[in-house]
């Protein structure tokens, strides 16, 4: 089996791996909480409190993964075009 060959066959391996992880979990861990839904601060003890509420999910600890938001606007697109 030639290089080119191996290098694709990997390729299509993890593309259709994200695929399949997008359709059965679109949503992901916000990135910027890091899924918890607000900032961790401290007090003077250095014990952790609860911050503010993160602005990117608003809260929610969760984001839409980006080959899901690839696809709704897909969709979304092609259905405005077919009325």
């Amino acid at each position: 089996m030639s290089l080119p060959l191996l290098a694709i066959a990997c390729l299509l391996v993890v593309t259709l791996g994200y695929v399949v992880k997008c359709w059965l979990s679109p949503f992901g861990d916000c990135r910027n909480c890091a899924g918890m839904g607000h900032a961790l601060k401290s007090d003077r003890k250095g014990r952790p409190k609860r911050g503010k509420d993160c602005r990117r999910c608003h809260a929610t600890g969760k984001r839409i993964r980006v080959g899901r938001w690839i696809y709704n606007r897909a969709a979304r697109t092609y259905r405005a075009g077919t009325r």
